[in-house]
């Protein structure tokens, strides 16, 4: 694992050592508690970090400079894979387990074979080409920044999109992140069809309108855990397969055994 105070020396470094090309992945969305997980990798050309003044971390540019640099990606990019995974997914398999699976998706993605992948924050087993994490890479790392900016953008666009389909929820504004405003309306209104029912907060407002989730969930300990105390003893989710999940809701989902609750 590599510290990012390296800037884009890191990429460029393996570039010249003939390792290349170099592909970044990143990911948006998973600590929303609705909406897709969408995971980009991208590879650029050499030198283009410093043909890209506004690249960044995707967090720290406002809208209209996100979409900005979106289109100078797209324009200059060698390569490029966007990956978008349904809630749904997130729900059965986990969102470390989805995470994990959707940048080796978004690797297999590119038509061109990387010489090596960078990864922001953590490595990932089963790329078929040598890879590091780099700490905070989505601002030292200019195929990161890159593939954070497409992800970022991508969700953002589908969550404004189900905005004109669920207008109650505010979408278009939290993008499905846990704001207060995005909690009055869940607990308002209830889960919609789009949020991860796995999520203990969202488990726990279903539970208080009586909501049964609209497709198979695992749910975490957590969210196990509270619906139980809140039903005072078994939980009933007809015709649905619930089962136990890691106790985090961005645990990685492998032990989802035991518990299953139907």
């Amino acid at each position: 694992m590599v510290r990012g105070e390296l800037f884009w020396g890191l990429q460029g470094a393996l570039e010249r050592r003939g390792l290349g090309p170099v592909a970044g992945v990143d990911e948006a969305g998973a600590g929303a508690c609705a909406g897709p997980l969408v995971v980009a990798s991208c590879v650029l050309r050499p030198g283009d970090g410093a043909r890209l003044p506004e690249l960044t971390d995707s967090k720290m540019l406002t809208a209209k400079a996100r979409d900005r640099v979106y289109d100078r990606v797209l324009q200059r990019a060698l390569d490029y894979s966007v990956i978008v995974i349904p809630s749904e997914q997130v729900d059965l398999f986990g969102i470390r387990v989805m995470n994990l699976e959707g940048m080796r998706r978004a690797v297999a993605g590119l038509r061109t074979h990387p010489g090596y992948v960078l990864t922001d924050g953590f490595p990932i087993p089963g790329i078929p080409a040598p890879n590091v994490a780099v700490i905070k890479g989505d601002r030292s790392v200019a195929s990161i920044a890159a593939a954070s900016v497409l992800a970022k953008v991508t969700r953002d666009r589908i969550m404004a999109g189900l905005h004109e389909e669920l207008p109650a929820y505010g979408f278009d504004v939290h993008k499905g992140y846990s704001t207060s405003d995005h909690l009055a309306a869940l607990s308002e209104h209830g889960p919609s069809p789009v949020h991860r029912w796995s999520y203990t907060n969202v488990a726990t407002v279903a539970l208080a309108h009586g909501l049964t989730a609209p497709h198979p969930v695992v749910l975490t300990y957590a969210a196990l855990e509270n619906a139980l105390e809140k039903a005072g003893g078994p939980v009933r989710a007809p015709g649905r397969s619930v089962g136990k999940n890691e106790r985090s809701a961005a645990g990685a989902g492998r032990t989802r055994g035991g518990a299953r609750i139907s």
